[in-house]
């Protein structure tokens, strides 16, 4: 399983035009999205290479 990442300290600032919340908030929840896909994703490929190595080990204890 991966490691967990602690933030101490993040500072955002952002310069656009329109309502700045709304886009903070639209591309955050993109960004946020994208990576919690690709942390499940590395989560599923240390799960079956776990299980993998696992098989591996008891067809040596036959």
């Amino acid at each position: 399983m991966p490691k967990n990442l602690i933030i101490h300290n993040l500072e955002v600032r952002l310069q656009v035009d329109g309502d700045d919340g709304a886009v903070f908030t639209r591309l955050f929840n993109k960004h946020i999205q994208a990576w919690a896909r690709l942390y499940e994703q590395e989560c599923a490929r240390q799960k079956h290479s776990d299980s993998e190595r696992r098989l591996g080990d008891m067809e040596g204890h036959r």
